[in-house]
């Protein structure tokens, strides 16, 4: 709205602004607020052993996407059995049970899951 420039970290879609992670993922990089708008600040590529986890993490992401958006309950479990932080606690039985809970107790607001077999 005007005043100084203001840097801050914002999420936004990837347009080769972080190099080695998939386009149009969600990215949190420096963005400059000014008068002009908000323009995202080009990263390049993150450490390989970022990009590595960083890059799982969008690659879970999206099959959760894909998951809610067809109805496929299957590929929403495999994005939560994926996911690192529940791999490092949970066993693969206890991320499905998990899975079917969260379907079970949230089958009223999940209309495109219509049978649940996960």
């Amino acid at each position: 709205m005007g005043g100084e420039p203001f840097e801050f970290n914002g999420n936004v879609a990837n347009t080769k602004l972080v190099t080695n992670l998939p386009d149009n993922a969600c990215v949190e990089v420096p963005v400059w607020a000014s008068k002009k708008g908000l323009s995202p600040v080009h990263v390049g590529d993150l450490p390989p052993s970022c990009a590595m986890l960083t890059g799982l993490t969008s690659q879970t992401e999206e099959m959760a996407v894909e998951g809610a958006l067809t109805g496929n309950a299957r590929l929403i479990y495999q994005a939560i059995a994926h996911d690192p932080l529940t791999a490092s606690v949970l066993s693969l039985a206890e991320s499905k049970q998990m899975t079917e809970e969260m379907f079970e107790k949230n089958r009223a607001y999940l209309p495109q899951f219509d049978r649940v077999l996960v």
